[in-house]
């Protein structure tokens, strides 16, 4: 027989679960708040990368500014044109002309070309190697030690005979690589073509300057600036203007072949007409870095 303690405590606990489902409902429809079904169709738009390079904290937060307060559908960079005509579409508007941007590294010099330095055995960070004087000679410089790396989520750079080295095939463009560069020579730049001219120098400092720091970096000479009209000096430091810069009428090779420095270099993924036209050459003993170009917190120079 069940005994009468047994029947009062299932009857106790049939009559809190009861009660409690009430709650449990009753709570539910007050403070149900209502979902836009726009906002549950654009993060099924967008990738779900979470990684923070359209400036919110997450794809969720970004669909609902878009759906709610109208931000502008092209800021997915993971997502490119597909998603961005995706939520175009959801909110009736268009896309417009856009690019996907993409991380550039503005600096060339590998460790040998990097003068005036001495072996660095503190913590191996470049935020924290940042912050001691003297380790090379450039204060422009990569610094090599791969807070760039750590920071990326897709793999896309890595740390190449002490230069940071971003593989287009994999970058995104999502900017945490931007954020994590304490010297802030990693900018974003608009890729307007697989392939993209940049100037692969940050340093500021007079030509003589440069010269006793790095074998490679930027003089300022101005050299690039009268040849053509998209190079401009600002500050010594050479820069290209992307505003202005149409891949299909662009022509680089005079200016390419005047740099007395070479601190013009294109970066990104090389065309079938610049395969082709190598298919004969015979690979160099080392293959350096192709990429890039400038220091400025936040902006893209060139």
């Amino acid at each position: 027989m069940i005994s009468g303690e047994v029947l009062v405590a299932g009857g106790a606990m049939t009559v809190l679960a009861v009660a409690v489902a009430y709650v449990l409902g009753w709570a539910n429809k007050t403070f149900h708040v209502e979902v836009d079904p726009r906002v549950e169709a654009a993060v099924a738009a967008l990738p779900g990368a979470n990684c923070g390079g359209c400036g919110y904290v997450g794809c969720s937060e970004y669909a609902e500014a878009v759906v709610l307060k109208g931000e502008q559908v092209t800021k997915c960079t993971v997502g490119g044109a597909s998603v961005a005509t995706a939520l175009a579409g959801l909110m009736g508007v268009e896309v417009g002309e856009s690019w996907p941007y993409r991380a550039v590294v503005h600096c060339g010099a590998t460790t040998a070309q990097r003068l005036q330095r001495r072996d660095y055995r503190g913590e191996q960070s470049c935020g924290a190697a940042n912050m001691i004087s003297g380790i090379q000679g450039c204060t422009y410089g990569c610094l090599g030690l791969g807070d760039c790396v750590a920071a990326c989520k897709f793999g896309a750079i890595h740390v190449c005979d002490g230069l940071a080295t971003v593989d287009y095939e994999r970058c995104t463009g999502c900017g945490a690589c931007v954020r994590a560069c304490p010297r802030h020579i990693i900018t974003m730049v608009p890729f307007k073509a697989e392939r993209m001219l940049v100037v692969k120098c940050s340093n500021k400092d007079t030509g003589k300057d440069v010269t006793s720091v790095c074998t490679v970096g930027c003089i300022g000479c101005g050299i690039c600036a009268r040849t053509n009209k998209l190079l401009q000096i600002d500050s010594g430091l050479a820069g290209i203007d992307y505003d202005q810069y149409d891949p299909a009428t662009a022509d680089f090779a005079t200016v390419l072949s005047k740099c007395p420095r070479e601190s013009l270099v294109w970066v990104g993924k090389p065309t079938p007409r610049d395969l082709a036209a190598v298919a004969d050459e015979k690979l160099p003993d080392r293959v350096e870095a192709d990429f890039k170009t400038t220091v400025d917190d936040a902006e893209w120079r060139g």
